[in-house]
């Protein structure tokens, strides 16, 4: 399988070589992290961790942001139950980096760019690492990355482990494959009875699995955030008495619904103010002129020289979270276009209504929780959304019915 998997991948490569030359070498983010994912320079930026008798070394891997915000929690519970011992994180994507080096790097000793899943470079970054345990957070399954590690015998833990129906059905569909994957594993750590179930229907024996539930409620009990972290509304350039619709981690598809909406509530609500966060701060461009087109007026958040406007592009990476708080409403991105949602919990736990759309099965189980303690209400249309922010602004019974915490907090 390994043998097939590898021959697949060289193809793949030698394909599309052309093209990958010309991303590389025409944007300089690409051509950094190309040359850091093959372990270019990983000796240099490894110095500085020093080699101490008797320590341990974590490596610890995240995909992207939901998965380094789900392993803060974790991250700070290592270093401080293993002070003298080196916790190295890699992470996949670029915008992932961002947030870990924001996020983990108080309590990381290293954060760097996730290896490419070829053969020699997993033995190049295992040999430089020289890792005791390795631990990935969520997904990202990878062959020869697995192998590596079983074959050097670091051995290996899932955490925050989960199973969507679709991968379920991936899973099955390719058992041949994904069975070795999942016995590389000496623990897999599942968020609930339904993920192990179904692991140990594709074969996983029952003692290499536990159950502790999902890591992802942790930042909202664990994360401390004083006021020196958060933002005010000065910070922001906001009227202090506005009121906020924090609309987070917004996909391409859903402004087209969200502006719109806000649109119907400007002129009865004249103290409303729309902090608009789209995933990608690279689309700031297409926001403006999406809410222009709508004879909407934007300012932007690293542009202080915009005028004021009622609609604020908060264009920048890790300042989400520290916005919530403002909120009187929010809605959680991710959720209208199918892209599985991002993590309702950094509102909530603010006692901040919470609205979200249909696909939010990468939170399946929190956004459940808060759907059951009242704490969230799902809308799949501009209408829908309209009347909810109305609701939830006009009526004070109904928004203090929605500050309800989910029920396992």
């Amino acid at each position: 399988m390994l043998f097939v998997y590898n021959f697949l991948q060289i193809t793949l490569l030698l394909v599309a070589a052309p093209l990958l030359a010309l991303l590389i070498l025409g944007r300089r983010k690409y051509r950094e992290r190309f040359w850091q994912r093959l372990g270019f320079g990983l000796h240099h930026r490894t110095e500085k961790i020093t080699v101490i008798p008797g320590t341990r070394r974590v490596w610890l891997h995240c995909l992207s942001v939901g998965e380094v915000t789900s392993a803060l929690p974790l991250v700070r519970g290592l270093r401080l139950g293993m002070p003298a011992d080196r916790i190295i994180v890699t992470v996949t994507t670029s915008t992932g980096i961002k947030v870990a080096k924001q996020q983990l790097a108080p309590f990381a000793d290293l954060v760097l760019a996730a290896p490419f899943d070829l053969l020699p470079v997993i033995h190049s970054f295992i040999r430089v690492l020289r890792p005791d345990l390795f631990i990935l957070v969520e997904t990202d399954f990878w062959p020869n990355w697995l192998h590596g590690l079983r074959r050097h015998r670091i051995p290996a833990m899932l955490v925050n482990g989960r199973v969507s129906q679709a991968s379920f059905a991936r899973y099955q569909r390719f058992r041949f494959f994904f069975r070795p994957l999942f016995s590389s594993f000496a623990l897999l750590a599942m968020q609930t009875e339904s993920d192990a179930a179904q692991m140990r229907a594709l074969g996983v024996e029952a003692e290499r699995l536990q159950i502790l539930g999902n890591l992802k409620y942790a930042p909202a009990a664990a994360q401390n955030m004083g006021p020196a972290t958060m933002l005010t509304r000065n910070d922001l350039k906001l009227p202090a008495d506005s009121e906020i619709w924090v609309c987070g981690s917004t996909h391409p598809g859903e402004e087209e619904l969200l502006l719109p909406a806000f649109a119907d509530l400007m002129a009865d609500h004249p103290r409303l103010f729309l902090l608009l966060a789209p995933r990608d701060p690279k689309r700031t461009p297409e926001l403006v002129l999406l809410a222009r087109r709508l004879g909407l007026d934007t300012m932007r958040r690293t542009c202080p020289q915009d005028q004021p406007a009622r609609i604020l592009l908060l264009n920048t990476l890790g300042e989400l979270a520290a916005c919530y708080h403002l909120a009187r409403v929010a809605f959680i991105g991710g959720s209208l276009a199918a892209c599985g949602g991002h993590n309702p919990l950094e509102a909530s736990r603010h006692g901040i209504p919470v609205l979200f759309g249909p696909h939010m099965e990468d939170f399946a189980e929190i956004a459940q929780d808060l759907l059951q303690g009242s704490g969230a209400q799902m809308v799949s249309s501009r209408e829908e959304i309209t009347g909810a922010v109305r609701r939830i602004l006009a009526e004070s019974d109904v928004h203090a019915a929605m500050r309800t915490p989910p029920s396992n907090w």
